[in-house]
């Protein structure tokens, strides 16, 4: 059962950067750089929202809403998971929650609903 833990929120204003991290642990079916991993967000009122996806090949997409300010990476050495937020505006402010799925071959068709292993979370707030 695969653990994870987000860290990196806070208080920033507007044009700010925030960089947020995800560490794993306890994989049981295959290493760190096979997973699917995945940023979602949830603000108050709001539906959760997927903010950036990677793939096992590195590969990465992104809502139309941070595409040019946020990027998402991972290093496998460090079983840990980023996400770089730059020119942050008030809309970001949302609970940052990172997900991870064991099933690489079917990273670029999963739905929010089909990610396996999900964190707790850390509160962004832009103001």
């Amino acid at each position: 059962h695969v653990q994870m833990v987000e860290s990196g929120g806070g208080l920033v204003q507007p044009g700010g950067s925030l960089r947020l991290s995800c560490a794993a642990s306890g994989y049981t079916y295959s290493r760190f750089s096979s997973y699917c991993m995945d940023w979602f967000r949830q603000a108050p009122g709001k539906e959760r929202e997927e903010v950036a996806r990677i793939e096992n090949d590195g590969t990465t997409t992104y809502a139309d809403s941070v595409k040019g300010r946020f990027t998402i990476s991972k290093d496998n050495a460090k079983n840990t998971l980023y996400l770089q937020m730059d020119n942050l505006k008030p809309e970001d402010t949302a609970m940052y929650i990172c997900a991870a799925d064991h099933r690489p071959w079917l990273c670029a068709t999963l739905t929010p609903a089909d990610f396996g292993y999900w964190g707790q979370g850390t509160q962004v707030t832009v103001s």
